[in-house]
């Protein structure tokens, strides 16, 4: 356990850091796992839930939440699964 004035800060700042992340991540998670049912049921109304996932994980990387090259992975893998899903209708 830290006894330093700073280190029991960083502690705090840390805990908050952490609950922001997990609360942001399962955002996130939640907005992708709505996606891939749309695209499975082939809705009309995939093409906007890639939109808001799109920036949910763009506004992720500008939080510091993710990483840029993991977004952009996530966010491609997402967009060709719309494009596979319109291609096979």
């Amino acid at each position: 356990m830290a006894n330093h004035p700073s280190a029991l800060k960083r502690m705090r700042q840390n805990e908050k850091k952490r609950l922001r992340n997990m609360s942001y991540k399962s955002k996130v998670k939640t907005a992708v796992k709505k996606y891939l049912k749309a695209v499975e049921e082939k809705t009309d109304d995939a093409s906007n839930l890639l939109n808001a996932t799109t920036s949910l994980l763009n506004k992720g990387v500008t939080k510091g939440i993710f990483h840029k090259n993991t977004a952009s992975r996530s966010i491609s893998r997402l967009s060709r699964r719309l494009a596979a899903s319109a291609a096979n209708s």
